[in-house]
């Protein structure tokens, strides 16, 4: 058998042609998926693609503004995404609006780190405001590289007049429904910070409790006789309770029984 050496014999072959490239190249190519998608303004093309489907918002809790994203932020934002994505893929109208809490100790503890501790309130503040805006801009910018599509043009920051006004608005109307009323409510202080603390801001000390079991007297001996099919009772019954804070059995007035109780129970036993 003899061979042309000028012959290209790729050429002889019914091979595929592909566009895809050999490589993935991943950390080069996304970023310019990313921009596409945003130069082409892909969000708001799916917006128009779905006009009167049935919505679907994904409420999304905004991450604080202050420092660059983690591990923890990449894991919330694509999960979230994914729904939106999918919901989009089902037929609704699938929007997310990203926005950032610019309010709180984070921030004012960022500030405080890098100017000190004896800024006036409006120092405070505008450093805070300028801080937290430069913070957007950089988590964004990451959020975006991590491919989530979202209406980045209209994103909203608690810092936001409009959006403050809105709040007062809604607090408006649940006061005028009311469902607003002044009672006793703890507040956290701290004194080294010189203000109110959340109640996750808060790390509890370990703290080994005495425990007591407690037997109460049944009030009315009849009627429990009664729900068990007996006339009567022999002897006295007591419900026994177990308790780490036994200073609060003083103000014990009654123990209550869900008179569901043995349903529901019976509704949730597993199948053997």
């Amino acid at each position: 058998m003899t061979t042309d050496a000028t012959t290209d014999y790729r050429r002889t072959l019914n091979l595929p042609d592909t566009p895809f490239p050999m490589r993935g190249d991943l950390p080069k190519r996304e970023p310019g998926w990313a921009k596409a998608w945003n130069d082409s303004g892909l969000y708001q093309r799916l917006r128009v693609a779905r006009r009167g489907a049935p919505l679907f918002v994904l409420h999304d809790g905004p991450p604080y503004a202050n420092n660059v994203i983690h591990l923890g932020h990449a894991v919330n934002k694509t999960l979230k995404d994914m729904i939106v994505k999918a919901r989009q893929l089902a037929g609704f109208d699938a929007q997310y609006i990203p926005g950032w809490d610019c309010h709180g100790l984070p921030i004012e503890n960022a500030i405080e780190k890098q100017y000190g501790r004896n800024l006036s309130r409006d120092e405070m503040q505008a450093k805070s405001r300028a801080y937290a805006t430069e913070q957007i801009a950089i988590q964004m910018a990451d959020f975006q590289r991590l491919g989530v599509i979202g209406d980045w043009t209209h994103r909203y920051a608690t810092m936001d007049a409009p959006n403050e006004a809105g709040e007062i608005r809604a607090f408006k109307r649940v006061i005028e429904r009311g469902f607003v009323y002044r009672g006793l409510k703890p507040v956290y202080w701290c004194f080294d910070c010189g203000s109110s603390l959340a109640e996750f801001e808060i790390e509890y000390a370990d703290k080994k409790s005495q425990t007591v079991d407690v037997g109460f007297l049944c009030a009315e001996p009849g009627k429990l006789a009664a729900a068990f099919g007996l006339d009567a009772l022999d002897k006295d019954a007591f419900a026994v309770i177990w308790t780490t804070t036994a200073w609060t059995l003083p103000a014990n007035q009654a123990l209550n029984l869900n008179p569901g109780l043995a349903q529901t129970m019976k509704a949730h036993r597993p199948h053997g």
